[in-house]
């Protein structure tokens, strides 16, 4: 199924689930343990009708969901397809109907709190070292680009964060290489921005802003917020 575009998946009007890197995301507040798994319960029984399941993580008074399709079609300029993690209308649709569920349980969505961490690696051999990363973070050499056109790491289950490289001429072990980056809704960004900024952290790039900010704290160690990300 092909991916959708960040503009599809702006027009669907998904009001409890944000884009975030490679998929949705919505967090969704229980008043306690039990009535998270009964929701969860709820939402499987709907993934046997759709044929799609999240990914599901749960709190004691908190359900954390994301979707993505394993497969998308993802075209190139010259027309290549590559098959990528992304969304898809599946997952807009299965967005839509745990929505419902959702509001059947008289749960709240708390899309200010959903976030996702990614790493970023600066390399300018990103297909020689990315091996190395693929066995450390999954213990597996098919995470190396997985649901990517590119080398980039990724866990098939989740546990580890996705590990993306930047291609770098500059080798220097004497400056940073790796750096977090943070994926949070816009409004959230902006507010993460200005703590960050009055904690003492300085702005060190903003012209990819809002979608990319990068900030340094106070001993020059680097991090970028995130508000959406492309496929490849």
């Amino acid at each position: 199924m092909d991916m959708l575009s960040r503009e599809q998946i702006a027009k669907a009007g998904l009001t409890h689930w944000v884009k975030l890197a490679q998929g949705l995301h919505a967090r969704f507040l229980t008043d306690d343990f039990a009535a998270g798994a009964r929701f969860v319960a709820a939402v499987g029984e709907a993934g046997d009708v759709l044929g799609r399941y999240p990914q599901v993580t749960m709190g004691v008074a908190h359900v954390d969901l994301k979707l993505v399709t394993d497969d998308a079609i993802y075209r190139d300029d010259d027309g290549t397809e590559h098959i990528v993690q992304w969304v898809t209308q599946l997952d807009v649709d299965t967005a839509r109907r745990i929505s419902d569920i959702a509001a059947d349980h008289h749960l709240a969505a708390d899309t200010e709190s959903v976030a996702v961490v990614e790493l970023g690696l600066d390399t300018a051999r990103p297909s020689t070292v990315a091996p190395v990363w693929a066995m450390l973070l999954a213990g597996e050499p098919e995470a190396q680009g997985r649901g990517t056109p590119g080398d980039e790491v990724r866990d098939a289950t989740g546990r580890t964060p996705n590990l993306w490289f930047d291609e770098a001429d500059d080798t220097s072990g004497s400056r940073q290489r790796i750096h977090v980056e943070v994926y949070v809704s816009a409004r959230e960004a902006e507010r993460r921005l200005a703590a960050a900024v009055a904690a003492g952290a300085v702005v060190v790039d903003d012209s990819q802003a809002p979608g990319l900010t990068v900030v340094a704290d106070q001993d020059g160690n680097r991090g970028v917020v995130c508000v959406a990300a492309a496929p490849g």
